[in-house]
């Protein structure tokens, strides 16, 4: 029985050996494997077990952390294979990371070792060699020798089987700090499960689909549910290491791909492109994603010829809800009915079920007895906050969702300070922990507001100290200040200066009170467009 990610893998490698696993188009500017290539699954499965007798040699096993750093390039996927086989944990981190942010997801989880490649492995030395206990990075398109041997004891008693942990994802949370979801194999088989047997217009087919996917690997669509989906049914992953427009329908076409993946902000970009000849050549059978406008679905679909599917799902869920089954409902906020073993109620602040049509908090869990089968294991170090979201047995997700009485869901709102941005989700408190340090900010808000072309964007709502003026270059300035501190898509594409942030009699911050009800923030005259400091250094 399989149990574990590598074991699924190797399965797979076992019984279609000559089959894809791994498929790059060419790309001149993508830095890597430049005139494309294809990996098979036996090939790949000879280059993840080599590695893991490297790491076994060097003495990692059960109970280690490995962060890596990779970017896209299939390296990614061989070191998450060989440490799984080992039974140590992969910890994949954003490129985009500023140090302090590498410093952070190295430390908290407590990693033995750092493996990459590209430009950022001088930065990883500088951070690691200054940590408390120094840890060794490895840059492996350069030190191809036996390993260094772990810089820590193992982080963990590892769990057996498909308990056991194999990787931690960090996703943004409330408090301004990542939380570090831990993921079991139980977790990831779960997933790709869940996925695979899916049926309706996601109709995969065993060994025959290439899935094209522009989306990070350090993010649980790539290293979750789209790797154990489609080792599961011996099928490819056809990676690029971002969403270009102008190469998208080449890439599609020159590699075979049968389905895709998106963000809400891809179809609206390709329906307004230009038709090309490629545009009609693809074999695309159907797409997923979410945060797509109806009035653009229904124009992609015309034009393009095949079905994209709204899907919801979250890191702690392992699986996801697809509207993949007609009728679909033509309301681009409906996401699909939930399937066995997820059960989902809508609920009050109380946890109280709500009629049908009454917009409430999404709460799942897995049928059976226990609720939690093959969700995330937890909260790395905040068991505290791993409980608080299993309360009363259900995971609560933070959205606000309705349903209808045939069982479709809606999505409505976000609960959780949680700005949604071209698929990145960013938590308003690291913005403002880094903006309220300005002396010319006395309080700050951050949030979330409609963008055409992110779904959407950051606004920061800043009450100015006294003296200060109120004008696009103390805009300008203040934003500019936090470069060192927030990533670039992080920095606010909008400020509105404010004459106070609104609280509650228990001071706690009312931000939907900022601005009247029915009025686009962007529109206030105390907004200032700060939008060209997220594409350039100025």
């Amino acid at each position: 029985m399989v149990e574990t990610v590598y074991e699924q893998f190797s399965a797979a490698a076992a019984a279609s050996p000559h089959l894809a696993f791994l498929c790059y188009p060419k790309s001149e500017d993508r830095g890597y494997l430049s005139d494309g290539r294809e990996y098979s699954y036996g090939e790949s499965l000879e280059t993840v077990d080599r590695l893991a007798a490297r790491y076994d040699a060097a003495g990692y096993g059960p109970g280690h952390r490995i962060a890596m750093l990779f970017g896209n390039r299939p390296d990614h996927f061989w070191h998450l294979l060989a440490l799984n086989r080992i039974g140590a944990s992969a910890v994949p981190l954003n490129p985009a990371y500023l140090k302090h942010e590498l410093h952070y997801g190295v430390e908290f989880a407590e990693c033995a070792l750092v493996v990459a490649a590209g430009e950022r492995v001088d930065d990883l030395r500088q951070v690691c060699s200054q940590m408390e206990i120094p840890v060794a990075v490895v840059d492996v398109a350069v030190d191809t020798g036996p390993l260094p041997a772990p810089a820590r004891h193992a982080a963990i008693v590892p769990a057996a089987g498909g308990a056991r942990e194999a990787l931690i994802i960090y996703t943004s949370g409330t408090t301004g700090k990542p939380k570090g979801c831990m993921i079991s194999n139980t977790s990831c088989l779960a997933a790709g499960e869940s996925y695979g047997t899916a049926g309706g217009l996601i109709n995969f087919e065993v060994g025959a689909d290439r899935l094209y996917i522009p989306l990070p690997t350090f993010h649980m669509n790539v290293s979750v549910y789209t790797l154990n989906t489609m080792t599961r049914l011996r099928n490819c992953i056809v990676l690029q290491d971002r969403f270009r427009a102008s190469t998208w329908w080449p890439d599609i076409v020159s590699t075979g791909a049968t389905c895709v993946h998106y963000m809400g902000i891809i179809p609206p970009l390709l329906v307004k492109s230009e038709r090309s000849a490629d545009e009609s050549r693809h074999r695309v059978k159907f797409g997923q994603g979410a945060g797509v406008d109806p009035v653009v679905r229904e124009a992609f679909e015309e034009r393009f010829g095949f079905p994209l599917i709204e899907a919801w799902g979250m890191t702690e869920t392992s699986r996801a809800i697809q509207n993949c089954r007609e009728p679909r409902d033509p309301d681009g906020r409906a996401f699909g009915r939930v399937r066995p073993p997820l059960e989902v109620q809508i609920v009050d602040d109380d946890d109280k079920p709500l009629p049908f049509g009454t917009p409430g908090e999404l709460i799942v869990r897995s049928s059976g007895s226990d609720p939690r089968h093959g969700f995330f294991s937890g909260y790395l170090k905040q068991p505290e906050e791993t409980e608080k979201a299993w309360r009363n047995g259900w995971f609560h997700t933070g959205d606000i969702v309705r349903q209808r009485e045939d069982g479709m869901l809606y999505f409505v709102d976000r609960k959780k300070n949680i700005i949604r941005r071209s698929g990145e989700n960013i938590a308003a408190a690291e913005i403002e922990e880094a903006l309220i340090d300005n002396p010319n900010v006395k309080s700050v808000a951050v949030i979330a507001v409609e963008d055409e072309m992110h779904d959407e964007e950051i606004m920061a709502c800043i009450v100015l100290m006294s003296g200060a003026e109120a004008t696009e270059e103390t805009a300008l300035s203040i934003c500019r200040s936090v470069r060192d501190r927030l990533i670039r898509y992080k920095l606010p594409a909008w400020v509105s200066f404010v004459e106070e942030i609104p609280v509650t009699s228990t001071q706690k911050i009312q931000k939907s009170a900022i601005f009247p009800d029915g009025t686009d923030p962007r529109k206030d005259p105390r907004t200032i467009d700060t939008r060209h400091l997220k594409r350039r250094r100025d």
